[in-house]
């Protein structure tokens, strides 16, 4: 049984992901309270595995978990694509006329600003979670109260769906990671070919220097899909480049690595994988 470590509760989409992804297989799923935790549970214990999200099409980056990623020594072995929609559900007594504050997490009431802004009476409060917002409206009995969430949540917990789809773009979808301990790596990459990959570095403040790095991708055929740039704390205007790269060749890979590696610094490979190209 695979043990998987996530951010959030029952039926959050931390938690679909997990369960399309291992689709097939029997996992234990590690409800975890922050994307810290997942990582130290990761440490404690080897043979836990991490999924974790990374980037939003409408949200953006993630950008705390770079950080995280950067500076654990977890290895990211997959990804998982999920197209994410919202729905409203509050206690099956209440009704829009009762409702007056709406939870979720902050990123959730993000992606659904468009509604939020056409309902100016409804208060948006910030929770750890989507899911978890839904379950303590169930536990606790909060009437006037509704949570924002996946529609499946609504079955779990016997809830009301007031209005489903009400994120802002429909072409909504969240790209997750999968991580684990780089011990246990190469085992859960068998049998997949691993066609990308992620890489994080900094560059010297002189002039050209990432467009170097670029041109260099470029005459190797790397098909660069992300740069994502954030300051280096305490170093005046110097930054951290994570990028991920797609190839067709392992060979062609490697001499791209050798190649930018003189003209970076602190370069570090971030993991290895096969490309997600569909949702899940």
């Amino acid at each position: 049984m695979k043990r998987i470590a996530i951010q959030g509760a029952k039926g959050s989409f931390h938690d679909i992901a997990a369960h399309r992804y291992f689709s097939g297989e029997e996992i234990e799923v590690i409800y975890c309270a922050t994307f810290e935790d997942i990582f130290s549970n990761i440490k404690k214990e080897d043979s836990v595995i991490g999924l974790m999200a990374i980037e939003n099409t409408i949200a953006g980056s993630l950008l705390q978990n770079h950080e995280l990623l950067r500076e654990s020594d977890t290895q990211i072995v997959g990804e998982a694509r999920l197209h994410i929609s919202h729905s409203i559900m509050c206690l099956p007594e209440d009704d829009w006329d009762d409702i007056t504050e709406v939870n979720s997490h902050p990123i959730a009431l993000m992606q659904c600003r468009e509604f939020l802004n056409a309902h100016p009476r409804l208060k948006a409060v910030e929770a750890e979670d989507t899911a978890k917002s839904a379950e303590d409206i169930f536990r606790h009995k909060l009437h006037g109260r509704a949570a924002i969430c996946g529609k499946d949540v609504a079955a779990m917990y016997g809830l009301k769906i007031l209005q489903e789809g009400i994120e802002t773009n429909k072409h909504n979808s969240t790209r997750f990671l999968v991580l684990s301990n780089r011990w246990q790596a190469d085992d859960l990459r068998k049998g997949k070919v691993c066609n990308k990959s992620s890489l994080v570095f900094t560059l010297p403040h002189t002039e050209g220097s990432l467009s170097q790095v670029l041109s260099i991708l470029s005459f190797y055929k790397m098909n660069l899909t992300k740069i994502q740039s954030l300051p280096i704390i305490g170093r005046e205007w110097e930054y951290q480049f994570y990028i991920d790269v797609v190839y067709e060749g392992r060979l062609r890979y490697h001499q791209a690595v050798d190649a930018i590696t003189p003209l970076t610094k602190e370069l570090k490979i971030l993991g290895e994988y096969a490309e997600s190209k569909c949702n899940l």
